[in-house]
């Protein structure tokens, strides 16, 4: 069987200040298209097909058409919702989509629950596991303390338990919305981070023949059988090196995996700059950035004058404006934020609490910082389901 694995379509999501429904509907098209051109026997989405709860009505017109497109060519299409969509609206007409071959599976209940495809060699389970927020499914799945580890795995154990009761050599695919040990993040993920742990071992996906995860922008692979497809499109500056790319994966009659990857669409290269804004200017090297998305960081001394003004004259796609003068490592006016960058929630609290007292928090200490931040996370998770 041959699937195509993408997630992470952000649909609405801007960059910087680009508006990127174009390139969103242009990667749609492409989808489509190799869809049809590739002979691909299944379609899998890994969560975050909106930016957000609420989505703009373009967005939703976006989706709705890659809907009708995909349903068009007698696809079978499996989507999960991840952690910036609704999952409630977006599970809206499930049951009715879902006769025209557009699953979309967004309750935890149904993780056990597969879409059963078959090909030559026999059936194929499709095992959707919609982004697990623990602090709201834990009694879903009866685990004691909310962890993303721990739900995971009790979601993974009722895939299990039903892929036994399948006909023998019955191949699986599980989607999941996750953050895996071995991925490499950007900047443009929103944080999942719960109990100071956020990410869980691959190891969880055992029994599965593929695992296609999301929420993770960069295409990796983290083992043969557990893969990222990664964001379609660059939605901050840290993914400037990031190859945007879809897999065109090929189970076979065993199992098996391999796997191509399918670029995406990119409608500019992304570049970072760095060094003095005369430098940025004179420098014949970076002609062959002209025509890209800039991120300038300058290093001048003192702030320049009009700099993106005079920026944009030579980089008129500069997009975002970094002041980081290059300065001793004891210097005084060394930025709080650069001192902070790279710091969890849970590590600047502590370097606070040593700072006033001259201490540090005992365990005691540190497992109430912990339960304060993950009590705001699954606060903001049930305002966000709420919407």
């Amino acid at each position: 069987m041959r699937i195509l694995h993408t997630s992470d379509w952000h649909l609405g999501r801007a960059f910087h200040r680009v508006n990127m429904l174009g390139a969103q509907a242009d990667f749609i098209a492409q989808l489509v298209a190799t869809v049809r051109e590739r002979e691909v026997d299944a379609v899998v989405v890994s969560g975050d097909v909106y930016d957000r709860a609420v989505p703009p009505l373009a967005a939703v017109e976006l989706f709705d058409d890659a809907l009708h497109r995909l349903a068009g060519l007698g696809v079978p299409t499996v989507m999960i919702s991840g952690n910036h969509d609704s999952a409630r609206r977006l599970g809206v007409g499930a049951g009715l989509i879902g006769r025209a071959g557009i699953h979309l599976r967004t309750q935890p209940s149904a993780a056990g629950t597969p879409v059963v495809l078959a090909d030559a060699f026999g059936d194929v389970a499709f095992y959707g596991l919609p982004y697990l927020e623990p602090a709201l499914v834990k009694e879903e799945f009866g685990v004691e303390k909310a962890g993303h580890e721990a739900v995971l795995a009790a979601a993974m154990d009722r895939v299990r338990a039903d892929l036994a009761t399948r006909a023998p050599h019955t191949r699986s695919v599980v989607l999941a919305h996750a953050f895996v040990i071995g991925g490499e993040a950007s900047d443009s993920e929103r944080d999942i981070t719960v109990g100071g742990v956020a990410a869980v071992p691959a190891g969880v996906f055992d029994g599965a023949d593929y695992a296609a995860l999301g929420h993770l922008h960069g295409c990796q692979t983290i083992t043969e059988r557990v893969r990222y497809s990664g964001s379609p499109l660059p939605y901050s500056f840290s993914e400037a090196d990031h190859r945007k790319t879809m897999w065109l994966v090929d189970l076979d009659a065993d199992g098996a995996v391999t796997a191509e990857r399918i670029d995406c669409p990119v409608p500019r290269a992304l570049v970072r700059l760095r060094g003095t804004l005369e430098d940025l200017l004179a420098d014949p090297e970076l002609a062959r950035h002209e025509e890209a998305w800039v991120e300038a960081t300058l290093t001048d001394a003192v702030r320049p004058a009009d700099p993106m003004a005079r920026l944009t004259e030579r980089f008129p796609h500069t997009l975002s404006l970094v002041f980081a003068p290059e300065r001793a490592p004891d210097d005084p006016d060394l930025s709080y934020a650069r001192r902070l960058a790279g710091r969890s929630d849970q590590q600047i609290a502590e370097d606070f609490v040593s700072h006033v007292r001259g201490a540090g928090p005992d365990d005691r200490e540190q497992e109430v910082l912990r339960d304060a931040f993950d009590a705001v996370r699954a606060d903001d998770a049930v305002r966000e389901v709420a919407r």
